[in-house]
């Protein structure tokens, strides 16, 4: 395999080329009246953006990067923030049964994206309401 292709319904497709830009480090390969598509070579990913009158909230849970190391996270945290976007840091938090520091960034249509590293493996899917008592949280944001 070549390439995960992805494709997301959006509103504005201007504000989505803006965003997707920074946040992948490229232009679109491919810009039409009601489409653009990003190539990435690394990760491999085929992103299109396809335009709709109307996207109702989050149509998928997330989008993420997972990255090498900790350092890599922070690296992408500081260059997203150097673009103006706010990203909500995660760190040593439990989430998908691993332990993990990530940051989120969310595009103009509340599609989140995730910048994560995975530091150990947990027996807990996320900290939040479902933590038990013998569980220490090291962050109590959730996750997933």
């Amino acid at each position: 395999m070549k390439y995960v292709h992805v494709g997301i319904n959006i509103t504005n497709l201007e504000q989505s080329i803006e965003f997707y830009q920074k946040v992948f480090g490229v232009k679109p390969e491919k810009v039409k009246e009601d489409y653009a598509k990003f190539l990435l070579d690394q990760p491999g990913l085929n992103f299109t953006l396809n335009v709709r009158d109307e996207v109702n909230g989050n149509q998928v849970n997330h989008f993420g990067f997972q990255v090498d190391n900790a350092e890599e996270v922070t690296v992408h945290k500081e260059r997203l923030e150097k673009e103006g976007f706010f990203a909500r840091e995660e760190t040593d938090t439990t989430c998908c049964y691993a332990v993990q520091d990530k940051f989120w960034v969310t595009d103009p249509d509340g599609n989140e994206w995730e910048f994560f590293y995975t530091k150990a493996n947990s027996d807990v899917h996320k900290i939040g309401s479902d933590v038990g008592p013998d569980e220490k949280a090291p962050n109590t944001n959730s996750c997933c």
